[in-house]
């Protein structure tokens, strides 16, 4: 059963003061994460749980990731109000949702057309306007629709981004949950058309498919959710190989 609208309203507010006890301080993420109704981007059967800080099954093997994770990279972004985010990894729509009010463009691609489908339907139903959904291999990313003040990953790759952070603008952030296991979630920040990396927190995401990333979706890891919560790690610069040129628009 989903939970009625004085009750959802209530439990995002908790929710809200859970993130914020828990580290969160970008008060408009927080904002935008109490007006969201992350109910509608759930099953039927996980409704009652959707204010859990947790991270729930959705369609097609998939999650929604943790409210926490989701923060967490939302708040890395530094989003100014103005700029054009590209996601990878629809997923249910949530998080799509939530940068929908933090920025002016989304564009957001998911490698299962059904799950799109789905996010479309969500999406339009509470008003988000400026969100563009892509079916394709989002390890390509989107540069069609490029460059992006910044790029959030809502899957695990395997190493440093390349085809990504090509389609950053400068100054913009990339922020990716990378390795196998308990990853390491990173911001990647463009500058001087350099990477600068900074490790966040441990983190456990599902792989990220596609021709950039794992090969198939027989590997399997943990939903997304901080490993230790924040384990924060020192900065660890990484040298990144030769940029890939643009790929061709999904």
């Amino acid at each position: 059963m989903k939970p009625g609208p004085s009750s959802a309203v209530q439990q995002r507010a908790h929710l809200v003061d859970l993130l914020r006890r828990e580290g969160i301080q970008d008060e408009r993420v927080l904002q935008v994460l109490g007006e969201i109704p992350r109910e509608l981007f759930v099953s039927a059967d996980f409704a009652s749980q959707a204010y859990d800080n947790a991270a729930l099954p959705i369609d097609e093997g998939q999650t929604i990731s943790q409210p926490y994770m989701v923060a967490l990279m939302t708040s890395e972004l530094h989003l100014t109000g103005d700029g054009t985010v590209l996601e990878i990894g629809t997923g249910s729509g949530y998080q799509a949702a939530i940068l929908s009010r933090l920025c002016r463009r989304v564009v957001s691609v998911e490698r299962i057309p059904e799950l799109s489908r789905q996010a479309r339907k969500v999406l339009q139903s509470i008003g988000c306007r400026n969100v563009e959904l892509v079916v394709g291999d989002g390890t390509l990313g989107c540069p069609a629709r490029g460059p992006y003040d910044g790029i959030v990953v809502t899957a695990a790759a395997p190493d440093f981004p390349e085809a990504l952070f090509s389609q950053l603008r400068e100054g913009g952030r990339l922020v990716v949950p990378v390795g196998e296991g308990i990853q390491v979630l990173q911001t990647i920040r463009r500058h001087q058309g350099r990477p600068q990396v900074e490790n966040v927190c441990e983190c456990r995401f599902v792989p990220l498919i596609g021709a950039a990333g794992y090969p198939d979706d027989t590997v399997r890891f943990t939903p997304s959710t901080p490993a230790t919560q924040p384990a924060v790690l020192p900065p660890a610069p990484i040298t990144p190989k030769a940029a890939v040129p643009p790929a061709s628009p999904p």
